[in-house]
């Protein structure tokens, strides 16, 4: 289907959407569809929830917000359940600005775009169905026209109440329009659009001496005094203020902070009341939620302001910290780099996980218990799983710092030296070692780098490159073992059969001849000694294996190659080591022969076939992987 046909498509389905009748028939979808008279907080929190929630290890995930923002379930969470879910229920927190709080690129503005999209989209939708009074510039919600002394009446019968009067220019019109006859109001139903200015504002300070306050609240029409003879006259003013436009959704409060005293008066009135004031009218209702978005240090510098005070009470805030998952931080730069001209490149496998785990280390707090490193930090945090340790540990972890992920290198840092590298190069493949290079590079470029904190990302940078040492040797190992897993898992099942004999004080029986024989003693500490476990500790050691398969057992679980990390990496390490002269032989000859060469081809095809490499990342691979084994 050709572009043209999906536009006209498009536009029909619009059509449909539009409907206009009384405000008899509309109270009629009132009692069918009571949600349509639901407030802006309450449109917000069930359209994230429409869109369906998950419990992850009892943890809340919102399909809303995911395939864009990455590592934030837990400041999600709270921002739902302590500040949505709430206000939607009419609790006191609907009167309070919301105001996201993090560092630079942490996603703040990304979230902000989500809800204003997701609104659009949502108020296309029968479940965010939005009516408002025909003729309204401010789309007001037809409700207000019931009169306040039947509103009582009404909550009886539909159940619904009604917040805010009537707007001065509606009140003129329907006496003058409609002859004081309520029920022949025209009503309409809208779409929210943040270009069109329906239901979506968007405010930026400027200048403060030359930003009007009309740029929030609207203006009088200087053209048609003459016309209505008053400024009073509600017909000669301009409700295109951005409040005026965001009723009954939000608007965003960009640099909120950065605004001159009085921009932010307005807001006290509009949070606390619902309500704010405009030319020389009474006060005008609107039902909107207000976001703005600021770093920590504009904050601390706004609290300690005391003209601010009576805000103070009126924010509340939501800290929105750095992704502290090296998987998620991934995501983030690969869907950075889809969206980006450089998604044609090949980046071999590892080499987002390396430059993620760079980026994680520069965000955490030293842990305070001597008895972790933050690599094994940034490991429990990702979800693996730490041999000694458990859920109940990440969580005391995760309490050790409050402030844990509101300061680091940003992802923005780490795609442009992506692109840098890629660029300067002219190369079409990069890896792991290219990524590491630019990023220690780019740190003399870094204005808020000091030097103290230069020599910590250095060190972060060695350490990422030790854990890619490991990857690549890993990797290898896996491309010349032809069936990698079945060998670990063979090799795992033998060491299992031995150390069960040797823990009962019994005999194997030979496969082959059928016969007796004793534990192969040799053939277990080859395994063992590849961890370090000395000989005086290899009786424990099996007889926590054992231990670990019985309570496996008891729960109806399987004991499999993944279920014991410790012994994971010995049969890792037994299966390298066995192979360690080949792959040092293979990959490091200068000249190989016939045998070496077809090995290498061999293993060069797999990468590629199997691992995600293409023959140029593979072939560097493969050299990076011999200079290691031969220093």
């Amino acid at each position: 289907m050709d572009i043209l046909k999906k536009i006209e498509m498009y536009r029909h389905e619009e059509e449909k959407l539009k409907w206009e009748g009384t405000f008899g028939e509309y109270l009629e979808i009132v009692k069918e569809k009571p949600w349509v008279a639901q407030s802006a907080h309450s449109r917000v929190y069930n359209m994230i929830k429409d869109a369906g929630v998950e419990e992850v290890k009892g943890q809340k995930r919102y399909q809303f917000f995911s395939n864009q923002l990455f590592g934030l379930e837990e400041a999600l969470e709270r921002l739902v359940e302590e500040y949505f879910h709430p206000a939607a229920k009419r609790l006191d927190v609907r009167k309070r600005i919301l105001l996201l709080m993090g560092p630079v690129s942490g996603g703040k503005s990304t979230l902000v775009t989500m809800l204003k999209r997701g609104l659009e989209q949502y108020s296309h939708a029968d479940r965010g169905a939005v009516y408002a009074i025909k003729g309204c510039p401010m789309h007001e919600d037809p409700l207000h026209l019931i009169p306040h002394h039947l509103r009582k009446d009404f909550y009886d019968e539909y159940g619904i109440r009604i917040e805010g009067n009537l707007s001065p220019l509606n009140s003129m019109r329907l006496e003058q329009e409609y002859g004081g006859r309520i029920e022949d109001v025209l009503i309409e139903r809208i779409i929210f659009s943040e270009d069109r200015r329906v239901g979506i504002g968007t405010f930026s300070p400027s200048d403060p001496k030359s930003q009007d306050i009309a740029d929030l609240t609207g203006s009088i029409d200087f053209s048609t005094i003459a016309e209505y003879g008053s400024e009073s006259d509600p017909r000669a003013y301009r409700f295109d203020g951005e409040l005026n436009k965001a009723n009954r959704g939000m608007m965003e409060f960009q640099e909120m902070l950065k605004c001159d005293e009085k921009f932010l008066w307005h807001l006290l009135s509009l949070t606390q009341e619902g309500n704010f004031k405009a030319g020389r009218f009474a006060l005008i209702s609107a039902d909107e939620l207000i976001v703005a978005h600021t770093n920590e240090t504009e904050y601390r510098s706004f609290i300690s302001n005391k003209k601010n005070e009576a805000l103070h009470s009126r924010i509340i805030v939501m800290p929105i910290p750095y992704n502290l998952k090296v998987s998620e931080e991934e995501k983030i730069y690969d869907k950075m780099i889809r969206e980006s001209d450089v998604s044609n490149v090949h980046i071999a496998p590892h080499t987002l996980r390396v430059a993620a785990m760079f980026t994680i280390l520069t965000r955490m707090k030293d842990p305070k218990k001597g008895d972790i490193d933050l690599v094994k930090k940034m490991r429990l945090y990702d979800g693996e799983s730490v041999e000694g340790y458990n859920r109940a540990d990440v969580e005391e972890l995760k309490k050790e710092h409050a402030d844990e992920g509101m300061s680091g290198i940003d992802p923005r840092y780490v795609i442009n030296r992506i692109s840098s590298t890629i660029i300067r190069k002219n190369i079409t493949s990069i890896n792991a070692l290219d990524v590491l290079r630019s990023l220690k590079e780019g740190l003399d470029q870094h204005p808020s780098i000091t030097p103290e904190l230069k020599e910590r990302y250095l060190n972060f940078i060695s350490l990422a490159r030790k854990e890619y040492d490991d990857i690549a040797k890993k990797e290898v190992q896996k491309a010349f073992v032809y069936s990698y897993e079945e060998s670990a898992k063979t090799l795992m099942e033998n060491y299992l059969d031995n150390v069960e004999a040797y823990c009962n004080k019994a005999k194997l029986r030979d496969p082959l001849t059928g016969e007796e024989i004793s534990p192969d003693e040799k053939l277990m500490r080859s395994i063992e000694e590849q961890i370090g476990i000395s000989e005086n500790a290899k009786k424990a050691f099996r007889e926590e294996i054992l231990i670990r398969i019985s309570a496996y057992a008891r729960k109806g679980k399987r004991f499999d190659y993944n279920s014991h990390d410790r012994l994971r990496e010995a049969i890792q390490k037994k299966l390298f080591a066995d192979l360690k002269d080949v792959v040092k032989i293979t990959t490091s000859s200068k000249t190989p022969d016939e045998q070496q060469l077809k090995k290498v081809n061999e293993v060069v095809a797999r990468l590629i076939d199997e691992h995600g490499y293409n023959s140029t990342s593979a072939n560097e691979l493969l050299r990076y992987v011999g200079s290691l084994l031969n220093r």
